[in-house]
């Protein structure tokens, strides 16, 4: 009788989007190229002088766009971002207090920043489970919240991770035919257990005529069990747009929402998120208002498991004061700071690539990992993919000496990608946002250490989200904010540029 060893399946064949136009030009730089080059020759025509007068502006404005950092961004992107956090610094904007001695006549606590415009609204789906709806009013954008409790992965079949796989971009694939919908995130969320969840479930149930020692020793272990323990909460957002310029009444969105969420949270459980529901306004204004302020985070557990609700509005999730710098928000009982990503890992890579980053670390109040996911329609898909292909095969002809071999590869991943798309494969675009809050700003240092040991496991590249960490902070948060939907330039333009 012979056994053969198991062996771990590898997943990968993501591929970074390609810019149109002349290597690192892109687009816009490509047409200003060109266009620049027809007005130099008509100049010609009249003298050198003036062909040198006409292209001199031109070189020194097309040469911000060629010069790119290792992020891939050019100079005129970094100028921008510059400018902007100096003008919101002029303005006050990186500061913000709310509640009673805030300018506000309300005097309560909201949300601050992308956040500043919603509102929270609840319904029922089919099954009569209430479920939370964040209407972003700016954007006329509806998310609703489900919370997953999924399977580990330990002591389990690799067969049966790879079915999980499987499932998962069999349900990111669905996402392309929803009506409607704009994106979604996954995001994973581990803190240290504050001991209340343990000590409410076991030391009302102490049994008084059981003997002192067996008591003292469940009391010990109700003390000693939450320091070496943690939480971890995995929360899927979805964020639907109304079509065009529609204007539907918001009950009616919220009845079409109900109709969705059941089948929703079916296909999250056979792709392994374990017992999955929706998350109530009451709750999803929770998880906001402890990512504000973890030090609230025991509290409330408290006040839930003595009276089975907390009462929390959505208009009191916000902090009472918050101050973004370059490097840091600062937000009431906490300091976080967030990561962006910057190249997903080259290659095959095994299901528990993430593993080192999803997994609690000592030394931080809490840490979030947002996956952002972008739909693309089949339509779209289909131009994608054949683009792609076409210029992967343009490359490994044009190409020659070492980097052939990388050529190569590109254009077996681009087959692969077209063949598994006409088949009826979806195509996702995906990136990734690491936070990480701790208790105060000077050990933001140790979150960067463990940042950067965390990304040197799982072989990906981030960098800090300088100048815009109040809005990467919302971002992370399970409440349906979408970057591509925030900025002023439509997302075209931007991979142009």
């Amino acid at each position: 009788m012979s056994t053969e060893a198991a062996i771990e399946p590898t997943y990968g064949n993501w591929r970074r989007p390609r810019r149109p136009g002349l290597g690192p030009l892109g687009l816009i730089g490509t047409v200003g190229v060109f266009g620049g080059l027809v007005l130099v020759l008509l100049a010609s025509l009249v003298s050198l002088r003036a062909a040198a007068t006409v292209a001199t502006p031109i070189v020194l404005t097309l040469t911000p766009l060629a010069v790119r950092t290792q992020d891939g961004r050019n100079l005129y992107q970094l100028l921008t971002v510059r400018i902007g956090w100096i003008r919101r610094r002029s303005r006050g904007e990186h500061l913000y207090v709310s509640g009673p001695l805030s300018p506000r006549p309300e005097g309560r606590f909201p949300p601050p920043g992308l956040l500043g415009r919603v509102e929270a609204r609840e319904g029922r789906d089919a099954y009569d489970r209430p479920f939370g709806v964040l209407h972003h009013r700016g954007r006329n954008l509806y998310t609703i919240v489900l919370r997953c409790e999924p399977d580990g992965g330990s002591l389990v079949d690799p067969d049966q991770v790879d079915t999980w796989v499987a499932l998962w971009g069999e349900w990111l694939s669905r996402l392309a035919h929803e009506p409607g919908l704009r994106g979604a995130s996954v995001v994973v969320e581990t803190a240290p257990d504050p001991g209340t969840r343990l000590a409410t479930e076991v030391l009302p149930r102490l049994d008084q005529s059981a003997p002192e020692t067996a008591r003292a020793v469940m009391r010990e272990v109700v003390a000693d069990y939450p320091t070496a323990s943690s939480e971890m909460n995995s929360y899927v957002t979805l964020t639907y747009g109304v079509p065009g310029n529609q204007r539907r009444d918001p009950e009616d969105v919220l009845a079409d929402l109900a109709i969705r969420v059941p089948s929703l949270l079916t296909g999250l459980v056979s792709a392994g998120g374990g017992l999955a529901e929706p998350l109530s306004a009451e709750q999803i204004a929770e998880v906001v208002r402890v990512a504000y302020d973890p030090a609230c985070a025991a509290d409330l557990l408290t006040v839930r498991a003595e009276h089975g609700r907390t009462g929390l509005e959505w208009a009191d999730a916000g902090p009472v004061a918050a101050v973004e710098t370059v490097d840091a928000y600062q937000h009431d009982s906490g300091v976080s700071r967030t990561w962006l990503l910057t190249l997903a890992p080259r290659g095959s890579v095994r299901a528990s690539v993430l593993r080192t980053m999803l997994d609690a670390s000592a030394g931080t109040r809490r840490k979030r990992v947002a996956m952002l996911y972008r739909p693309i329609d089949p339509g779209t898909s289909a131009r994608i993919v054949e683009s792609d292909r076409r210029a992967a095969q343009f490359m490994a002809t044009s190409r020659r000496g070492m980097v052939q071999a990388r050529a190569a590869a590109e254009v077996r991943a681009a087959e692969q990608a077209a063949a598994e798309e006409a088949t009826g494969a979806g195509l996702v675009e995906f990136s990734l946002m690491l936070t990480i809050t701790v208790d105060d700003a000077a050990q933001l240092d140790e979150a960067s250490v463990l940042v950067r040991n965390m990304t040197g496991a799982t072989r990906i590249a981030m960098r800090p989200a300088n100048r815009m960490q109040a809005a990467a902070f919302t971002c992370t948060l399970p409440a349906g904010v979408l970057p591509w939907e925030q900025t002023l330039l439509p997302h075209e333009l931007q991979e142009a540029m």
